[in-house]
């Protein structure tokens, strides 16, 4: 105790003596200071919600798609805003208001989290927190990296992996009970946005995906969410941009990302970092929309790492982290007071986030070791000469003493000691219908992503082109039958190998999905079935342009019904290839890595397809068994050359004559029987029923252990600072 009085007693003196509250009354121009005389007051019991006093009815309207909420009148309190906080701006006259939102309060108490290390769980990333948020208020977790704020989160929104452990409890409305779908948000750090639809065309579709009921009743759920997010001069634009046109800026794509978990109208939402990569204007209007988010009854919690003054004014109450420990948990105003009781005041002209990130990062002792014998104009670093591990253990004991904490315990046991209303879930919407609303989304983004699609169609055209001009006039003599192996060979696997343009596509919609699965907002299934449904017709595009070209140029036999075969059959052969992207996609997840694994394996299956040698000479361990069996050109090729072949004939001198299967040779091994060229036809379908499988497999675990593999790195972060 005496090295933590002589280190504070250190930091008081090197602080400005105006700085002290007790040595200057306080001006009235900073709004995060209380009134004198009522600086050493605990925080107040008159935000408690009476259950007796409110009766909350949520009724759920036939289809699902809206909330009625009737309510007594209930203590005006529950909605006010913060007495210091800067006020919302007016809404003009003619305003369209949002409708109001049924919240509810949370409660943890004696929250500990620890993750899985080598043998048992022993890392305590979350050390017994306690603290609640109430309905109508902004309750933030703030503190410096690593010190377990998302872990926090996370545990009360339950939605902890499986390998971090939670001990303790967590209310809903005062019963223990988990929060079903619909009645909250979860919006993460990071959210993949699609670039290629409008603002209200993206919330529009969230809400179909989300939603039970029909198209028509979404559209006033997302025009709510629209102006909650105050979105409304970004609503008819693109997000991502098009041609020479920029995309939105951060901060109207974050609030895009909370108006989409909005359109649910959850009692509580929950957000990890709403300022990340945001600059000071664009985090005081998130803030100040937040705060009137709030002020429409939901129960806002979120974590932040640093704020500036006028941001730190719009919150309630705050939760204060260091190392896995709770350092205060209160009104915001308050915690500048026991910052004060514990021998840290806040200077004047300084922030109050900054003050307290100051005082208990530990990072910070990494620079004052630095600049130990550095000085500058007005001598050493005094300003900097804080041990914040000192700081951190005084905070931590001054605060389990204070008023403060036993008044959050009081707080708590009001919460808890009578149950409210139940969360009741809100319904999804139907397989069926998600299916056809990620198809229909599919298709409207094929049709404006001419990079990846349209660009992708021309390159194969100009491709098609350049094969046949340059395999052009063959005619149909046995002289030209080795160049008419050697072009079809040439069309199906340089085509395949053109589309790996296509992989920076499939690898945005797998982040697409992931980021709406995480949620609950889609499914494997679901995805793969409307993914495959949305890529038909722009494959069948490709290859029906693609085929006539190259048919007509080379001269292929001149039916109907073999020029059918000759497009199914290349069909066929893309939908192959696209599952196979699909698969290297969801392994890699990464644009790079995914390319150069297709192209490799592309390279392979083209070496074994029997053209370069034909398969019965190819060595039989690797290159005949399994490469030749698994490469789809080997099928597509030798089904082509069947289709043109067999049943034709070929003049040998005067007398003699050879079957198309005897012209053919050494060139390509096909086989006699008639119906051959449709078992390889066969064979290509299942091997993209094939491919489907194994990427709902791989996207089912991989993608969830991708995201299990982040929490986790974050929970280590939080554990190792923690340590």
């Amino acid at each position: 105790m005496e090295e933590i009085q002589s280190h504070s007693d250190n930091y008081r003196s090197s602080s400005s003596s105006a700085s002290s509250p007790a040595s200057r009354v306080p001006s009235s121009n900073f709004f995060y200071l209380r009134k004198p005389g009522s600086l050493r007051q605990p925080i107040s019991f008159e935000d408690s919600p009476e259950w007796e006093d409110t009766d909350v009815e949520v009724r759920v309207d036939e289809g699902g798609d809206s909330i009625n909420i009737a309510t007594t009148p209930a203590s005006p309190s529950l909605s006010k805003l913060n007495s210091g906080s800067l006020p919302s701006p007016p809404l003009p006259e003619g305003a369209v208001v949002a409708r109001k939102i049924a919240g509810a309060s949370v409660v943890w108490k004696d929250l500990t989290v620890t993750i899985k290390g080598k043998r048992k769980y022993s890392d305590k990333v979350v050390k017994s927190s306690n603290g609640y948020a109430l309905p109508g208020t902004m309750t933030v977790i703030m503190g410096p990296a690593k010190s377990g704020k998302s872990t926090l989160l996370r545990a009360i929104a339950g939605r902890l992996h499986h390998s971090a452990k939670m001990y303790g409890e967590v209310f809903v409305n005062g019963a223990k009970s988990h929060m079903p779908y619909g009645s909250y948000g979860f919006v993460e750090r990071e959210t993949t946005l699609i670039g290629s639809l409008t603002v209200r065309e993206y919330l529009y579709y969230s809400a179909l995906l989300q939603l039970p009921g029909f198209f028509c009743q979404k559209k006033s759920v997302v025009e709510d969410a629209i102006i909650a997010m105050s979105l409304s001069d970004y609503a008819n634009k693109l997000i991502g941009g098009h041609c020479y046109m920029k995309g939105l800026p951060r901060g109207e794509r974050r609030r895009i990302s909370i108006a989409r978990e909005l359109v649910m109208r959850p009692h509580i939402l929950f957000i990890d970092e709403p300022l990340y990569h945001l600059d000071s204007v664009s985090a005081l209007l998130m803030m100040v929309t937040l705060k009137k988010l709030a002020s429409m009854g939901c129960t806002l919690i979120f974590t932040i790492c640093q704020s500036s003054t006028e941001v730190f004014g719009l919150f309630d109450r705050i939760c204060l982290l260091s190392n896995g420990n709770t350092l205060f948990f209160g009104e915001t105003l308050a915690c500048l007071q026991h910052f004060s009781n514990a021998g840290f005041p806040c200077p004047i002209m300084q922030s109050p986030s900054d003050h307290f990130l100051r005082a208990i990062n530990t990072d910070f002792d990494r620079i004052i070791a630095m600049c130990k014998n550095w000085q500058d104009d007005n001598g050493d670093f005094s300003s900097v000469n804080m041990d914040t591990a000192v700081a951190i253990r005084t905070l931590e004991a001054t605060y389990k003493s204070s008023a403060d904490a036993a008044a959050v315990e009081t707080m708590i046991l009001r919460l808890t000691d009578k149950e409210g209303p139940l969360l009741k879930t809100k319904g999804k919407a139907s397989t069926a219908t998600r299916v056809a609303v990620l198809t229909w989304r599919s298709l409207l983004i094929m049709s404006r992503d001419w990079k990846y699609y349209w660009l992708r169609l021309i390159l194969n055209m100009v491709l098609t082109l350049c094969i046949g001009t340059v395999f052009s006039s063959l005619g149909h003599s046995l002289s030209s039958v080795v160049t008419r192996v050697a072009a079809i060979f040439v069309f199906v696997s340089f085509t395949a190998l053109l589309s790996i343009a296509g992989v920076p596509t499939l690898l945005k919609e797998i982040k697409i999905y992931a980021s709406e699965e995480s949620n609950q907002h889609s499914g494997v299934l679901v995805f793969l079935m409307g993914q495959l449904l949305s890529s038909i017709p722009f494959l069948f595009l490709i290859s029906i342009s693609s085929s006539l070209v190259f048919y007509f140029l080379i001269g292929l036999r001149d039916e109907f019904s073999l020029l059918m075969y000759f497009v199914l059959n290349f069909f066929m052969c893309l939908l192959v290839n696209e599952g196979l992207m699909l698969v290297v996609v969801s392994l890699w997840r990464d644009v790079f890595w995914s390319i150069l694994t297709v192209a490799s394996i592309q390279v392979v299956m083209m070496l074994s397809a029997g053209y370069f040698r034909v398969r019965s000479a190819l060595p039989r361990p690797v290159w005949m068994y399994p490469i030749s069996y698994i490469a789809f050109h080997t099928y597509s090729i030798q089904g082509l050359l069947e289709n043109e072949y067999l049943g034709t004939s070929f003049a040998v001198g005067q007398v003699r004559t050879i079957s198309g299967f005897q012209a053919l040779g050494s060139a390509y091994e096909i086989s006699t029987d008639s119906s051959s060229k449709w078992e390889n036809l066969l064979v290509l379908f299942l091997m993209a029923v094939g491919y489907r499988i194994l990427v709902f497999v791989l996207v089912y675990f991989l993608v969830r252990k991708n995201k299990s593999i982040l929490s986790i790195f974050r929970c280590n972060q939080d554990s190792r600072s923690a340590r």
